[in-house]
C-alpha cells in the first residue's frame, strides 16, 4: 500500500513533464505519447525479468496472457485484471474495471480525452512484459468509462 502512492506521483510528474517539454519545443508534440510507451516498456521488460525468474516454462500463449493477468498485473497494480477475453486468433482484451492510474482523475466524460496520456506508460508496460516473454505484440486502451478501461493486445506472428 505504501509503494502504491509514491508509483501514482510518479507517474503523474513523468505525464506533466513529457507533455510540459513538448509544450515548450524541446520534443515533437506527437512524440510524448510514444516516449512515455518507450519508457514502459523498457520498465515492463525488467519487472518480467524479476518476476520470471523461479518460473517455470510458459506452455502457450493463453499461459503467457493469464500470467500477465494475474501475477504481473497484481506486481504492478495490486490487483488482477476484471476480464480476460480472446478470439483465439492471436487477439485479446484486457478489462480493468477500476484502473489505478485513471480513478485520480473525475469520472465524468470531461476527462476523456486525456486518458490516452495516462495509458501509454501501462500500453508499454504490457507490450515490453510480452517481448520479454517472447511475445511480439501491439497493444492499445481505450476509455469509454471511467476509471474503466480495456488493453486490446495483438499477437503479431514472427
Amino acid at each position: 500500500m505504501a509503494d502504491e502512492v509514491p508509483f501514482q506521483f510518479l507517474h503523474n510528474e513523468v505525464i506533466q513533464y513529457i507533455y510540459k517539454s513538448a509544450d515548450s519545443g524541446d520534443t515533437e508534440h506527437g512524440g510524448d505519447i510514444s516516449t512515455l510507451e518507450n519508457m514502459g516498456c523498457r520498465v515492463g521488460q525488467g519487472l518480467v525479468e524479476r518476476l520470471t525468474k523461479d518460473t517455470a516454462r510458459f506452455k502457450d500463449e493463453l499461459d503467457i496472457m493469464k500470467f500477465v493477468c494475474k501475477d504481473f498485473w497484481t506486481c504492478v497494480f495490486k490487483k488482477q485484471i476484471d476480464n480476460l477475453r480472446t478470439n483465439h486468433q492471436g487477439i485479446y482484451v484486457l478489462q480493468d474495471n477500476k484502473f489505478r492510474l485513471l480513478s485520480q482523475l473525475s469520472a465524468g466524460k470531461q476527462y476523456l480525452e486525456h486518458a490516452p496520456k495516462y495509458l501509454a506508460f501501462s500500453c508499454g508496460l504490457v507490450r515490453g512484459a510480452l517481448s520479454n516473454l517472447g511475445v511480439k505484440s501491439i497493444v492499445t486502451a481505450e476509455v469509454s468509462v471511467m476509471p474503466a478501461c480495456k488493453f486490446q493486445i495483438m499477437i503479431q506472428k514472427m
